[in-house]
């Protein structure tokens, strides 16, 4: 297992990639139109030209990715630590192999500089998703004693689909 290492660029110049015109909903392993047809501009800050057309979910999609999420659950829920830690593995591992892309790409959706997405939150991404695959393979439970007869113990298991909405601030 490696970890993620900052690479001085050559440059802190992020160059414009070229993006496809407009991009789907990611929901049930492929890439959806939205059921609303609908898609909105994506402005750089950087200069505030429009640089894709992103699909522009409502409850409809939501339902669906939630029920996704839910029947997957099932599986994923009775998966191996072995096999999530695995997977957890593959996903920093692709990100580690795409660094300087993905560092570009989220500079220019969000204005932040080019050396802190490639040097500071790419890397700590990369780190976390190591970090957890180890924790699901070490986990264990624990039992304690709190007096003479109440025992108490500990067992780790998943507890269904969290859902999770992300403030976007940066760099306002």
């Amino acid at each position: 297992m490696s970890t993620a290492t900052a690479v001085a660029p050559e440059s802190n110049v992020a160059v414009r990639q070229n993006f496809k015109d407009k991009y789907e909903q990611y929901i049930r392993g492929k890439w959806v139109t939205p059921s609303s047809g609908k898609y909105f501009d994506n402005a750089a800050p950087l200069d505030g030209k429009v640089f894709i057309k992103a699909a522009h979910g409502n409850a409809k999609d939501v339902k669906i990715a939630i029920d996704t999420a839910y029947a997957a659950f099932t599986i994923w829920g009775k998966s191996a630590a072995t096999y999530r830690g695995n997977l957890l593995i593959k996903i920093a591992q692709i990100i580690e192999d795409n660094l300087e892309y993905l560092a570009i790409v989220e500079t220019i959706d969000n204005g932040k500089a080019i050396r802190e997405t490639r040097l500071a939150d790419l890397p700590l991404v990369i780190d976390h998703f190591y970090y957890f695959a180890g924790v699901i393979r070490a986990d264990e439970g624990s039992m304690s004693e709190h007096d003479e007869d109440p025992i108490c113990i500990n067992v780790h298991e998943p507890i269904g689909v969290v859902r999770q909405i992300i403030p976007w601030n940066f760099p306002y």
